[in-house]
């Protein structure tokens, strides 16, 4: 909230709020959007509406950063391919979604200015994205590799550098805000 005062944006001009997946680490401050059209992952919002009917309920899973939108108060995008928000190319994943973006900032380690992939939790780290490595938590093995070898497809056609979300290394890459948001 405090970067976006720095902006001199409110809450509610924020238009759209997407997340890759529920996972409180990457949800954020989603329950601070009311007035924005949640987008998120068709099977994430299964996940997240049947959650309060699991008799053995999934501690990964935890609706209440999104009751406003599950009990009907905001508007929800269940999003099942890819979803074009800002008339650009953004790749959401059948239960996880990358983010697509174009920057008018240097980014990389070429410090050049252009696409931007960020794979959220679809690599947790440079060797796993670079050896097609898969967590053992993750549902599907077949699944992520084939969201692996899209993203990677993505990346190579649109000549975008990939922030790999969880990694150290790659924040630097990113430009630096505030003057990267204007």
């Amino acid at each position: 909230m405090e970067q976006l005062a720095q902006l001199h944006l409110k809450p509610e001009q924020i238009n759209f709020v997407g997340v890759s997946h529920y996972h409180g680490d990457h949800v954020g401050q989603v329950a601070s959007f009311p007035q924005a059209t949640l987008l998120i992952g068709k099977g994430d919002w299964d996940a997240l509406t049947d959650a309060k009917n699991d008799a053995k309920p999934n501690p990964a899973i935890n609706p209440a950063n999104f009751a406003h939108w599950i009990g009907g108060g905001g508007k929800v995008e269940p999003v099942s391919g890819d979803k074009d928000v800002f008339r650009r190319r953004q790749r959401h994943h059948a239960e996880h979604a990358g983010a697509y973006a174009r920057s008018s900032q240097p980014v990389g380690q070429a410090q050049r200015q252009g696409n931007v992939l960020i794979t959220g939790d679809l690599a947790h780290f440079r060797e796993n994205y670079d050896g097609n490595g898969v967590p053992t938590f993750n549902t599907n093995r077949a699944d992520t590799l084939a969201s692996l070898d899209r993203f990677k497809q993505l990346a190579t056609n649109l000549h975008a550098t990939v922030i790999i979300q969880h990694d150290a290394r790659d924040i630097d890459k990113l430009p630096v805000f505030p003057a990267s948001a204007k």
